[in-house]
């Protein structure tokens, strides 16, 4: 008996590009910028004084009541309002369904890191001296995402949540594919939340030299491929989607949006932060990714890169991508959809996840904005998707993740059409 089939049947989103999957994509395709100049602590002694910020969210749109604020942090509220956008995006009757069965497997890379902060603070201050928030570690914890979105819905099944910095997400959505295939659950709401615009964060990735400064800029600072790149832009938000058994998903009737074909991890094994210089990590995670789906290269019509905007970043992906591909590398079409919603850390790859599935029912690949200055070190005879969308047919979509520690993930996603 061979490995189940998995599909994706429900979606949902706040990210700085829109609180909802329809308002996300229209901003894709238009190519909007979700920068914003940070202003939930002073940064008058910070490098860096803007990100991608989310807009005009209101937790209680979501049944997440004044007390029930009070006592989650704020990738918590994303990540429940994104699993509830999911839950009603797939139609799912959950009165019909064998909860044992449904699971919840999120990626944060750095969790309630804000309610760390201010339980630090209002201690040093003395605000709360001797006693912390009895809330604090319950809100600090990265599993509470995946743990109240079960409480939400009853999903008793898998649950728990995956940690490996920007490929967080990525990893949590791999495993989620793996324990549907090997028959340990029917679905799995799956994908991450982030919510690191904080003071430790600004400042710790800041020291690091990992974020842009371009402050004179900040609506163009996310800038993947071109010369003048110097950093990425912190973003927030979560992303989830419902990974479901394919025959599970038919027989209910329920609309897929694409199939979840394989997926791919491995390590570089070089450096804390920065890729090998080659590609030959993010080249091998690749074909991995291709191998498990029984994917050919010269399928893939479009790979959304990680693309983070850093000047070594870049440049190591598009080499893996040359190595790869060959000549098919000049066919396909590539684009950084951080350069608009910004890099949401751990919850990057299911962000991403959701533009990959839009090229593939909607025909449109987002584009790469804010280019303007050539880089003599990037090959652009690649379709690099530069500036605007374009319209394409996508039956293949590849989904690079890569995160600090050297972890790098792929996810294979086809279109519904593709196989029978």
């Amino acid at each position: 008996m061979g490995l189940r089939r998995v599909v994706v049947t429900g979606l949902g989103t706040v990210n700085p590009l829109g609180n909802s999957i329809q308002e996300y994509f229209s901003n894709l395709d238009k190519g909007v910028s979700g920068a914003d100049l940070i202003t939930t602590f002073d940064t008058t002694r910070f490098k860096t004084k803007f990100a991608c910020t989310v807009k005009n969210f209101d937790p209680s749109a979501y049944d997440i009541d004044r007390k029930e604020l009070r006592r989650i942090d704020k990738f918590v509220q994303y990540a429940l309002a994104a699993a509830v956008q999911a839950v009603e995006d797939s139609c799912l009757d959950l009165g019909k369904t064998d909860l044992d069965r449904a699971g919840v497997i999120l990626g944060s890379g750095i969790g309630g890191i804000e309610s760390l902060t201010e339980g630090i603070m209002d201690y040093c201050s003395g605000g709360y001296i001797p006693r912390f928030s009895p809330f604090l570690i319950t809100k600090m914890i990265s599993d509470m995402a995946p743990g109240l979105i079960s409480i939400r819905f009853g999903f008793a099944g898998p649950n728990y949540t995956t940690t490996s910095a920007c490929a967080s997400s990525s990893h949590a959505m791999g495993d989620a594919l793996n324990l549907i295939r090997l028959g340990k659950a029917d679905m799995i709401l799956t994908g991450g939340a982030e919510a690191p615009i904080s003071i430790p964060a600004i400042g710790g990735f800041d020291a690091s030299k990992a974020l842009s400064t371009n402050n004179d800029e900040y609506m163009t600072a996310s800038r993947p491929f071109d010369a003048t790149r110097d950093g990425f832009v912190i973003g927030e938000g979560a992303a989830v989607l419902l990974f479901e058994e394919r025959e599970h998903a038919l027989r209910r009737g329920a609309r897929i949006y694409a199939e979840v074909a394989g997926a791919g991890m491995n390590a570089d094994a070089y450096h804390i932060t920065a890729p090998l210089p080659d590609g030959s990590g993010a080249m091998k995670v690749m074909r991995s990714a291709l191998q498990d789906a029984q994917v050919e290269p010269e399928e893939v019509d479009y790979i959304n890169v990680h693309g983070t905007s850093t000047p070594l970043g870049d440049v190591a992906e598009l080499k893996a991508v040359k190595s790869l591909f060959g000549e098919h590398a000049y066919k396909l079409s590539i684009s950084s959809t951080k350069s608009m919603h910004g890099h949401l850390l751990g919850a990057a790859g299911a962000v991403e996840a959701l533009a990959c599935i839009h090229a593939i029912r909607d025909g449109i690949v987002p584009p790469t904005i804010n280019f303007r200055h050539e880089d003599p070190d990037i090959d652009y005879r690649l379709d690099l998707t530069l500036n605007k969308a374009v319209r394409k047919e996508v039956r293949v979509a590849l989904n690079n993740t890569f995160g600090f520690g050297g972890h790098n993930s792929c996810l294979v996603f086809i279109s519904p059409s593709a196989r029978k």
